[in-house]
C-alpha cells in the first residue's frame, strides 16, 4: 500500500499558547487573559489560541490516515522550538511533504518515521517538532490501516514489545482551577493528580512555599473525605515550574527540607514534584536535578522528583537518565518530534530503571492524545497524561476510553 496524496488542514488545540517567560516575570490574570506584553519571540499576546495542523495521508485504496501537529502550551521556552502557527507552516510545507511522502510504500512505520524525523527542509533546517509529531502519527495510522491492524500492534511488532493487558495509570491536570478540578479527579478516580500549575511564587507557591503546603494538606483531606472506597489512593504529582529554586534561592538543603515537609503533609499518599528548579540552561538544570535527587535519596525520603524543563529531546532524556537527574522523566511527546522518539524514550527509561512519564501538553488535540495511548499501551510507561485541555473530564475521557477500547479489542483476540 502506498501514499497517494498529502492534505493539510489548520485546527485548534485543547488549550492555549502561553508566554512562560512573561508569566514568570509577573504577568497577572484578568479573566482568561494575562495582562501585560509578551516577552518570547513570536507571541502577539501573553496568551493566545493554540493552533494545530492535521496531516492527512490519502492511501491507494481511498483510506485516510491522519495525525495532528501540535506544540506545547509554553512554546519557545526551555530550549523548545518557536511558536507553531498553522497557516505559516501549511503554506511552507504542504507541497514539501507531498514531495517526500507521495508514492512511499507503507511497509515500516519505524523506518518512515525515523526518516521524516531526520528530514531537513529546503532551507536546510530540521522540521519543527510539531510537524514531526503530527507526520509520525499519520504514518503510524497509515501503516496500521495498510496492514489491517491496530496502531498499538504496529508499535509492538516493530519495537519488539508486548501490548499491556492492564490500564496505564492516568495523570489528570487541573490548570488554574486547582480546587474544583481536584473534586472532578476524585470522582473520576484519577490515578495521578493534580499537576496544579504552580508557576508563580507569590500567587501560587507562597514566598516560602506556605500556599503549596496548605494546598497539599487540603487535597489529602479532600480525598479522605470524598473517596468512594478506601483503596483509592492517588499519587500527588505537582508541577512547580522551577519556583522552588526561586523561592529558596537555589539553596538545595532548604529545598529538600521543604520537600520533606510536603511529603509529610501528603502522607500516606505518594508525592511527586515536577521541575523543582529551572536554572535557565540544560546543564545547570540537569546538575540541580542530579544533586536534589541524590539528597532526597540520602535522606530516604519517598518523594519523587520529576524532570521536565530542558529535558525535551530524546538526547536530553538519555542525558538526564544517565546522570540520575530525577526519579522520573517527563517524555513530553510534542517536544520529542516524531512519536517514534517517544516510543524509544519510554523504552530507554525502562531499561535504565528511571520512571517514564509519557506526558505531553494540554495544548494538544483529541487525535494526538489517542495516538499517544497506542504508543503507551505498547511500551508501558509508568503513567500517561490525560490530554488535551485543563477541564479534566474531556482529557480523561479521551485517554481512558481509547485505552479501554484497546484492552477490549485485545481481549477479543484482535
Amino acid at each position: 500500500m502506498k501514499i497517494k496524496n498529502v492534505v493539510m488542514s489548520k485546527g485548534r488545540t485543547g488549550f492555549f499558547f502561553d508566554d512562560q517567560r512573561a508569566i514568570k516575570a509577573g504577568a497577572t490574570h484578568e479573566g482568561a487573559f494575562y495582562e501585560g506584553d509578551p516577552i518570547t519571540e513570536g507571541f502577539t499576546g501573553i496568551r493566545q489560541a493554540g493552533e494545530s495542523i492535521s496531516v492527512m495521508l490519502i492511501l491507494e485504496d481511498g483510506q485516510i490516515a491522519y495525525g495532528d501537529c501540535a506544540a506545547v502550551q509554553y512554546s519557545g521556552a526551555g530550549g523548545r522550538d518557536p511558536l507553531f502557527l498553522a497557516e505559516v507552516f501549511i503554506d511552507k510545507y504542504e507541497e514539501f511533504l507531498k514531495e517526500k511522502l507521495v508514492g512511499r510504500e507503507l511497509d515500516s512505520f519505524r523506518t518512515l518515521a525515523e526518516e521524516m524525523d531526520r528530514t531537513v527542509d529546503h532551507e536546510g533546517k530540521r522540521l519543527h517538532t510539531a510537524l514531526r509529531y503530527g507526520i509520525s502519527q499519520a504514518l503510524l495510522d497509515a501503516v496500521a490501516r495498510a496492514n489491517n491492524i491496530l496502531m498499538v500492534d504496529v508499535v509492538a511488532k516493530e519495537y519488539n514489545t508486548e501490548v499491556s493487558t492492564e490500564p496505564i495509570s492516568i495523570f489528570s491536570q487541573s490548570g488554574d482551577d486547582r480546587y474544583n478540578n481536584v473534586d472532578k479527579m476524585i470522582i473520576k478516580e484519577s490515578d495521578v493528580m493534580p499537576h496544579a500549575l504552580i508557576n508563580h511564587v507569590e500567587d501560587k507557591l507562597g514566598a516560602k512555599g506556605e500556599k503549596l503546603l496548605e494546598y497539599v494538606t487540603w487535597m489529602r483531606e479532600r480525598i479522605m473525605k470524598w473517596r468512594s472506597r478506601e483503596e483509592y489512593a492517588p499519587i500527588f504529582h505537582i508541577d512547580v515550574y522551577g519556583t522552588l529554586g526561586l523561592a529558596f534561592d537555589n539553596d538545595y538543603k532548604a529545598i529538600v527540607d521543604y520537600l520533606e515537609t510536603l511529603e509529610k503533609a501528603a502522607s500516606p499518599l505518594t508525592l511527586r514534584i515536577e521541575g523543582p528548579v529551572d536554572t535557565g540552561t540544560r546543564e545547570g538544570t540537569l546538575e540541580a536535578m542530579r544533586i536534589l535527587t541524590e539528597m532526597v535519596n540520602e535522606r530516604g525520603m519517598s518523594v519523587e522528583l520529576v524532570a521536565d524543563e530542558w529535558c525535551n529531546t530524546f538526547e536530553d532524556i538519555v542525558l538526564f537518565a544517565e546522570n540520575n537527574a530525577g526519579h522520573m522523566l517527563q517524555i513530553k511527546t510534542p517536544d520529542l518530534g516524531g512519536i517514534n522518539n517517544t516510543i524509544e524514550a519510554v523504552l530507554y527509561c525502562k531499561e535504565k530503571g528511571v520512571g517514564a512519564y509519557q506526558g505531553g501538553t494540554c495544548n494538544e488535540t483529541d487525535r494526538s492524545a489517542r495516538v499517544c495511548v497506542h504508543a503507551a499501551m505498547a511500551t508501558r510507561p509508568d503513567q500517561i497524561l490525560a490530554k488535551p485541555g485543563m477541564g479534566v473530564d474531556e482529557g480523561y475521557m479521551i485517554v481512558y476510553n481509547e485505552m479501554q477500547r484497546i484492552l477490549a479489542l485485545k481481549k477479543a483476540g484482535l
